[in-house]
């Protein structure tokens, strides 16, 4: 897990670019979702956190994106997700 305001736009890049970083968190409304997701795009900086792994940010507390990630979001909904 990586707070987006601990680490440099460069890092940032050449974390995404090698799959190291593939999902960003709302670590307010404790949700995670696709780097693609436009909800995401929106959140501040200060907000925003980055995962590896969909199983790195659950085990972290996060629930998937109902926008970006409505399969998986209906899962947890339903309780197939903890």
């Amino acid at each position: 897990m990586v707070k987006h305001q601990e680490i440099t736009d460069d890092k940032l890049a050449r974390l995404i670019k090698s799959k190291k970083i593939r999902f960003g968190g709302n670590v307010k409304l404790k949700i995670y979702g696709t780097l693609q997701c436009k909800s995401g795009k929106r959140m501040r900086r200060e907000n925003r956190l980055f995962f590896a792994t969909e199983k790195e940010a659950e085990n972290n507390g996060y629930r998937p994106c109902g926008h970006c990630m409505k399969h998986d979001y209906l899962k947890w909904k339903n309780g197939s997700i903890q």
